[in-house]
């Protein structure tokens, strides 16, 4: 006789439990209860306590989760661990056992994706619209053992309905092979399974048709499938959030990766933080004092009236001028970083050559200022990059023109390219920002052998656009 144990559980809204509720059942009476409030050890905020009416007096003299651990391990042995959004209950509870230094492992079933199976065409999957549209009365909602009985009815419900299908639904969820137990609990399984497994970009989209994340992979279906399986609390919001995703093949990491970051600026996901901010906050600039030494420093983007490179914060400024004074062996008293010092700490440990106690040339020390600064900047203001295209006898190519990035395109390998000018014929025009240097300079550190180099034109910036304009429709 097959068991399943019926959880719900109701949290600080980070990831410790405040309440557990299990009902142990054989498919069609239950055989057993387990529920009882547990002591987070840290505060429970007063969103939570609204919805949930669970607050820190209430917990005060509840169990820690250790103190019950062995009882919830023990009547969910041999069961089926079943909940509605299986994988946030399960992977909560997980969790807490790992903290204990146990491992808990048990097959699951999800409610959801049961009920978008034998249940179709419902407006919405949450645990109180199906049961409203099914009659299920919750007496406590948002109260783990009020949404567990529920759950149990909603359960006993849809194993009637797939003893009335034409296959066995229950047993092909529990499938390893299926990966019903690990896709987000609103993703048709259809969905993941016609992802790509090549170079490009994705979209995670919600039941509101919002797009919520995008991301790059050289492998599209591999990398989804990471976000399922990956326990963060925001990966385990996003993943639950999920309803669709879509995607764009690109043929090449580095397409991939320029048309990510331009795809977060102009779509703002929620779920997307690195690069979705669009203004910069400080520069890098440079001068020279009164003895003639060349200063490395950063200020307020206000403040500069010609910024070397641009950043979002002082702590990104101050990063990347310590990885330029450390690379170049400069002087960290004059790139600012060791400030009121008559002579940097790095001179005792032979990491600066003395500038700042006279012991080095000042032509010197300027020469290799002008160095690091120089490698900031490309190498030539024109240039192509070639990479692989989406299929056989295709070119993904990265066009810079004047210094400036332009966008990425494809063209045959046949294709009859004359100039500078002929690539826009391909091109998918993108805006330039510090977040695609930062890309391309790591790309063109690391794969010389790809760039070619244009013979210089004579045009403007808005000339290489003329004749061109509709591209940005």
């Amino acid at each position: 006789m097959k068991k399943y144990a019926v959880v719900d559980i109701e949290t600080n809204g980070g990831v410790k439990i405040t309440e557990i509720s299990i009902f142990i059942t054989d498919g069609s009476t239950v055989l057993d209860e387990f529920t009882t409030l547990i002591n987070p050890e840290y505060s429970i905020p007063p969103r939570i306590t609204s919805l949930t009416g669970i607050d820190n007096f209430m917990v005060k003299d509840a169990p820690r989760f250790y103190e019950v651990a062995k009882k919830i391990y023990q009547i969910t042995e041999d069961c089926i661990f079943v909940a509605h959004n299986v994988n946030f209950d399960y992977g909560i509870i997980g969790k807490e056992f790992k903290s204990l230094g146990l491992e808990y492992r048990r097959k699951k079933l999800c409610t959801v994706r049961l009920s978008r199976k034998l249940l179709p065409n419902k407006r919405s999957y949450s645990l109180g619209k199906l049961c409203a549209s099914e009659g299920i009365n919750i007496t406590a909602r948002h109260r783990a053992r009020g949404d567990a009985e529920a759950t149990v009815i909603l359960f006993h419900k849809l194993l009637n309905l797939n003893y009335e299908h034409e296959t066995d639904v229950f047993e092909s969820f529990l499938n390893p092979r299926s990966r019903q137990a690990t896709l987000p609990p609103l993703l048709p399984k259809e969905v993941f399974d016609n992802l790509s497994e090549k170079h490009g970009v994705y979209y995670f989209w919600n039941e509101d048709k919002e797009i919520i994340y995008v991301g790059k992979a050289n492998n599209i279906k591999q990398r989804v499938l990471s976000h399922f399986y990956d326990k963060k609390k925001k990966e385990i919001n996003m993943c639950m959030a999920t309803a669709n995703i879509t995607y764009k093949e690109t043929g090449n990491e580095l397409i991939a990766l320029l048309f990510e970051s331009a795809e977060i600026k102009r779509l703002y996901p929620k779920f997307n933080r690195a690069q979705r901010r669009s203004s910069e906050s400080f520069a890098l600039f440079s001068y020279k004092d009164r003895r003639g030494v060349r200063h490395l420093a950063w200020n307020s983007i206000k403040m500069v009236p010609n910024p070397i490179m641009k950043f979002y914060s002082n702590s990104e400024a101050r990063g990347f001028v310590q990885s330029l004074c450390e690379r170049y062996e400069l002087c960290p008293k004059y790139c600012h970083l060791q400030t009121n010092v008559s002579s940097c700490f790095h001179y005792q440990i032979k990491k600066c050559h003395g500038i700042c106690r006279e012991a080095e040339a000042i032509e010197k020390y300027n020469a290799r200022v002008d160095t690091a600064i120089a490698s900031l900047r490309y190498e030539n203001d024109n240039f192509v990059i070639y990479e692989k295209g989406k299929n056989n006898g295709q070119i993904g190519f990265i066009l810079v023109l004047n210094g400036i990035y332009k966008g990425f395109g494809y063209m045959d390998d046949t294709d009859n390219i004359n100039s500078a000018k002929d690539y826009l014929k391909f091109i998918d025009l993108q805006k330039d920002n510090r977040d695609i240097q930062r890309i391309l300079h790591g790309y063109l550190r690391k794969n010389p052998e790809n760039i070619i180099h244009l013979e210089p034109e004579e045009f403007k910036d808005d000339q290489v656009i003329s004749g061109y304009g509709s591209l940005f429709d």
